[in-house]
């Protein structure tokens, strides 16, 4: 064989086990993994929950948000149409179905009915003035 023709030479027909190959890297990461969160597992736990709370908030008003604007706006083409590009579209997509198990199109928000027509129409409830 050429130096040409083995560098060029495709894998594809020699197939590995797994995606992960052997499992060699996987295994070292994991023995690491279990290790180091048995020694700073319990001292960092305090400070990486409230943390994590913190920065889920945001994340879940942005999903609910994408998936309301995913109904209201027609779906994909809809939010282009609306002026989201593409991979932010694609990019919320993937965080949905990661979160809620589902595509937007198919989960139905517990509790939340959305009147499409109303919202094509333009209507808003009347404003309500709040006293301090």
């Amino acid at each position: 064989m050429s130096d040409q023709a083995e560098a060029r030479e495709d894998f594809r027909s020699q197939r590995m086990e797994s995606p992960e190959g052997k499992g060699l890297a996987r295994r070292a990461w994991e023995a690491y993994s279990a290790a180091a969160n048995r020694v700073a597992g319990p001292t960092l736990e305090p400070i990486v929950r409230p943390l994590a709370r913190r920065l889920a908030a945001p994340v879940a008003v942005d999903l609910y948000g994408f998936w309301l604007c995913w109904h209201l706006e027609g779906g994909f083409e809809g939010l282009r149409e609306a002026g989201m590009s593409r991979s932010a579209i694609y990019r919320r997509l993937k965080l949905f179905r990661k979160h809620f198990n589902a595509h937007p199109d198919e989960y139905q928000m517990p509790g939340v009915s959305i009147d499409l027509a109303a919202y094509h129409r333009g209507e808003t409830l009347p404003r309500v003035e709040v006293k301090s």
